[in-house]
């Protein structure tokens, strides 16, 4: 755990950010006087970012004995809808109540004045994320093979859970959302971009023309992929929290499974800058082909037109990846020196993903 504020990502007191050029992410005397007020922990913080954070931003909190997790948004200015730290908690206090893993909410700050953006707190869940390496506990071949299951059924859970209930269904509209998802996507390409790739404008202009017909409704993550999992540190593999939820509503289930599997790292698959978690490549964990029967088989929906839907995440993903790396062009993420400047590149490779998927899906070729 660090302890004393770096100066630029971390400061200590209001007046050190105000003698800085860009934001710092955390003040330590504002969040120390938010857990004052709530009644969690005292004494001093100390603090740890953890992951990497390419949008949202987390922190492992430490007072004492009590350990705590604070997400907030990255550094404005940024569009207000896709970084609703309250919109955020909420959903998952409304998920939990039916059953579905998360950690617990324990206070959400809406005060801009506090870190310059909206945050909430949350239980720490001492848990293991799966990405390069495979757990030891979970290294057997019958424990990659019921890792993968785990991760097909709690995306199953989650797609069970009714939008009717405690006020989920105020949560999206999932009359349009497949036309809305590829409309509003395909406006924010050109506003995020500072280069030409006419592969975006062609893949979104045959995601456009070939919408499928949503079967059901329910509540969807947004980036439900093994990586935003946390899994006990014990076996048989089982998911014990559903992190990140920014992208969360409701509208067309099919769509996180083709971001999941459009993601999954396969054997025999190119690899893309959205395959966070390597290791399924490696012998006894599930196939991409056999996390869709999986799914298929509990949820009973037709699963021809997945290809769409596998289409589309990686598309998004070029769209949204390119608007960070512009932000990281213009020296916007000054603490991002990996992922970043890996996306000049990586975007194309996504676009590639894309095009196979719509070209396996209608038999084409762009």
């Amino acid at each position: 755990m660090l302890t004393i504020p770096d100066g630029v990502e971390v400061v200590r007191s209001r007046a050190d950010a105000a003698r800085l050029a860009s934001p710092p992410l955390l003040i330590i005397d504002a969040v120390e006087g938010f857990l004052d007020a709530q009644g969690l922990g005292a004494g001093p913080m100390r603090w740890a970012r953890i992951g990497d954070g390419q949008s949202n931003v987390t922190y492992r909190i430490e007072r004492g004995a009590e350990v705590f997790v604070l997400r907030r948004g990255p550094r404005p200015p940024l569009p207000r809808s896709t970084h609703d730290m309250v919109r955020e908690a909420r959903i998952q206090q409304l998920v939990a109540a039916e059953g579905v893993p998360v950690p617990h909410i324990l206070a959400v700050c809406a005060d801009e004045s506090l870190l310059g953006v909206p945050f909430y707190v949350m239980g720490y869940v001492s848990g293991m994320t799966i990405a390069d390496e495979v757990p030891p506990l979970l290294g057997s071949p019958e424990q990659r093979a019921a890792t993968s299951a785990a991760v097909v059924d709690t995306l199953v859970q989650l797609h069970r859970v009714p939008v009717t209930a405690g006020g989920l269904a105020t949560f999206g509209r999932p009359e349009g959302y497949l036309r809305r998802q590829v409309e509003r996507f395909g406006s924010l390409w050109s506003v995020n971009t500072t280069r030409d790739l006419p592969d975006v404008a062609r893949i979104g202009r045959w995601l456009g023309e070939n919408i499928p017909q949503s079967q059901a409704a329910t509540v969807i993550h947004g980036d439900y992929r093994t990586g935003n999992l946390l899994f006990a540190a014990d076996t048989p593999a089982r998911v014990l929290a559903v992190l990140d939820w920014e992208m969360a509503t409701v509208g067309d289930p099919l769509a996180d499974l083709g971001y999941l599997t459009a993601t999954y790292s396969d054997p025999g698959t190119a690899p893309t800058p959205l395959e966070l978690t390597g290791v399924t490549r490696l012998p006894g964990y599930l196939s991409r082909d056999e996390l869709v029967a999986r799914y298929g088989e509990q949820m009973h929906l037709d699963l021809g037109a997945l290809n769409w839907y596998q289409a589309l995440a990686l598309w998004k993903a070029s769209i949204f990846c390119e608007a960070i790396y512009t932000r990281w062009l213009h020296g916007e993420r000054p603490e991002d020196t990996s992922f970043g400047p890996s996306l000049g590149a990586g975007i194309p490779r996504l676009l590639d993903g894309a095009r196979q998927f719509a070209g396996d899906a209608a038999g084409i070729e762009f």
